[in-house]
């Protein structure tokens, strides 16, 4: 039985599937998006924004450090 994001229990007949999808779009059954993806997506667009942000050089001392500390190890 295949399982949602959440490891609900989701039909594996295609027209059961199909009845859901049915179900969702008219709203009688609503299903949540999780919230960690939602702040996932906000969190790569920070960091694309904070990278336009800096300057090249701010930003070769950020990434040297980081080199630095992964190839400490």
């Amino acid at each position: 039985m295949p399982r949602g994001p959440k490891g609900e229990k989701r039909p594996a007949d295609s027209i059961q599937s199909a009845f859901l999808v049915g179900r969702i779009a008219t709203e009688e059954v609503v299903e949540e998006l999780d919230k960690k993806s939602a702040a996932a997506m906000l969190g790569k667009l920070g960091g694309k924004a904070r990278a336009a942000a800096l300057s090249p050089a701010k930003r070769k001392a950020i990434a040297k450090k980081a080199a630095k500390k992964r190839w400490s190890k």
